[in-house]
């Protein structure tokens, strides 16, 4: 068959079908517009199901990087109270919760890793920045806490290798903090080996970390409270009597002065 009959049927087909079309579209209205309907729906979702995806991934992150500035913040307003005297490492306690909900609330793991590595952070700051006494045990309850969420944060963080030298950075802490000294040493030697992490901000902590350790490689001590220093007494200047007709004279009470001869009461005891 010719090209140019091939075309002629084709366009005689065409023309037939349109033709047709008005009386085949009154004919199946009822399903046309079902089906309309029907596409109009499902797109509509799933533009809708896109952009609250969007719009909830974007303000998770924002609630996120509020709570990582809060927690630098907070470091700051606690040791200005501590020069008061005033004992506010509590409010780590409030944002090491908010970070664990941002990382269950996480569509993506490498968010939700950096939002445990942060949660652990503030639970180990919060230990330090104690004014009062802080016993083994609560040291030991804190620190395993932190150290099981570094342990979550680098199974998240498997696709990112600055999160994971950071998650497994702090679990050297840990280890350093309840005197595992060896397991911290292993490591950050793990760390500074491993090609996948070289060049991160973690493997150089470790590295420094490796090149000092026998310089604090005793057991961590938490302080305890200050005590407060007794103020010794003011010595008091003695009155002495003199002759009729004369002024009362005062001396201080030290030896080699005028008049250092006569009896004198004694002294407050220290």
């Amino acid at each position: 068959m010719k090209p140019e009959h091939r075309h002629e049927l084709k366009t005689n087909e065409l023309a037939e079908w349109l033709s047709n079309l008005p009386q085949w579209a009154k004919e199946n209205l009822k399903t046309i517009i079902y089906v309309s309907v029907v596409a109009v729906l499902v797109a509509s979702s799933a533009i809708f199901h896109w952009y609250r995806k969007n719009v909830e991934s974007v303000q998770k992150q924002l609630e996120l990087t509020r709570l990582i500035a809060q927690l630098s913040q907070q470091k700051m307003q606690i040791l200005q109270a501590q020069s008061q005297g005033v004992d506010a490492s509590y409010m780590l306690l409030g944002t090491a919760e908010n970070l664990q909900t941002a990382a269950q609330n996480a569509k993506d793991d490498q968010i939700a890793a950096l939002a445990l590595i942060k949660q652990a952070e503030a639970l180990r700051t919060e230990l330090h920045y104690r004014l009062g006494t802080v016993n083994e045990q609560d040291v030991k309850a804190v620190i395993n806490s932190a150290k099981a969420i570094y342990a979550e944060a680098i199974e998240k963080s498997s696709s990112n290798p600055s999160l994971m030298a950071a998650a497994k950075f702090g679990f050297g802490l840990c280890e350093e903090e309840l005197g595992n000294f060896e397991r911290a040493e292993q490591i950050y030697r793990d760390i500074t080996t491993n090609a996948d992490l070289e060049g991160t901000t973690a493997a150089a902590q470790a590295k420094l970390r490796l090149e000092t350790m026998a310089d604090y490689q005793q057991k961590v001590v938490f302080k305890a409270t200050p005590k407060q220093v007794p103020v010794a007494p003011i010595q008091p200047q003695i009155e002495l009597e003199t002759p009729e007709g004369s002024g009362p004279q005062t001396q201080n009470d030290e030896s080699g002065s005028p008049d250092s001869n006569v009896a004198r009461p004694p002294l407050p005891s220290q």
